[in-house]
């Protein structure tokens, strides 16, 4: 009788620009990339899309409303620029409502981005660690409210992102995720892809000395889920009420959803 061994279990794949990888693979890489536009991350950022990611970063933050006494999670949160937004509006809430300190905690899975947001300086509310958004250190319905800004198409599995976000959030909690998607006229996708794939990549060698990341940042949105499938893998998470809003023709979206 021959000697019968355990089948070999099929490795876990994800997607790395264009390329299909291992999903452990996945993360050293996204790691090494993030590691390495970590100091220019912010300048690049207003250069690539010439400011206007600011305006959508303040409607996301107005849409979530964050009130005194709260504790929302700004996950995959890098340098702060979602939080510092989130603990002014929650100031001002508090200033006019009164009640304690919200509580604002930035979790990355890169060092390198959280020093840079460090250095860039904090607020009151503001705490900040590294964590792995697929796995995180908060306990069951905990939390009133969670974002993720430009970092859920990074993550090696979305789908096991998106139902650790379910998890944490207390029973109407709500859930939104700003990320770069699909435009919605052929006009808009075509001008939106010569500049992502011809301009995006020269500026991160000319500014960041990185050609290599950015060219897997482009990569990488272009093979994100387009807004509805996004919203059928929160509506799978078991998130309610979901929806979305599409900045700049579809270039970003804010979806949105309730625990």
């Amino acid at each position: 009788m021959s000697e019968q061994t355990a089948p070999s279990e099929t490795p876990k794949m994800s997607t790395f620009g264009f390329r299909d990888v291992e999903a452990k693979e996945k993360v050293n890489l996204v790691h090494g990339v993030f590691k390495n536009v970590a100091a220019k991350y912010d300048l690049m950022n207003d250069v690539m899309s010439v400011g206007v990611h600011h305006l959508w970063k303040d409607a996301a933050c107005a849409k979530l409303n964050p009130q005194p006494g709260e504790v929302i999670i700004d996950c995959a949160g890098g340098t702060g620029d979602i939080a510092r937004r989130l603990s002014k509006l929650a100031r001002a809430a508090k200033a006019r409502r009164g009640g304690k300190d919200a509580e604002i905690r930035i979790i990355d899975y890169n060092q390198a981005m959280i020093e840079a947001g460090i250095q860039k300086g904090s607020e009151p509310e503001i705490t900040w660690s590294v964590g792995d958004a697929m796995n995180l250190a908060i306990a069951d319905n905990s939390v009133d409210a969670y974002i993720i800004s430009f970092g859920i198409r990074n993550v090696a599995d979305v789908q096991v992102a998106l139902n650790e976000a379910k998890r944490v959030l207390k029973p109407g909690g709500r859930f939104f995720c700003l990320e770069f998607s699909h435009p919605t006229t052929g006009l808009v996708e075509s001008g939106y892809e010569f500049y992502a794939f011809n301009v995006i990549p020269f500026m991160g060698q000319m500014i960041a000395n990185d050609r290599d990341s950015y060219q897997y940042l482009v990569e990488s949105i272009k093979r994100f889920p387009d807004q509805e499938t996004f919203r059928g893998m929160m509506d799978k998470a078991g998130f309610r009420r979901t929806g979305y809003t599409n900045f700049t023709g579809g270039v970003c979206a804010l979806h949105y959803g309730w625990a």
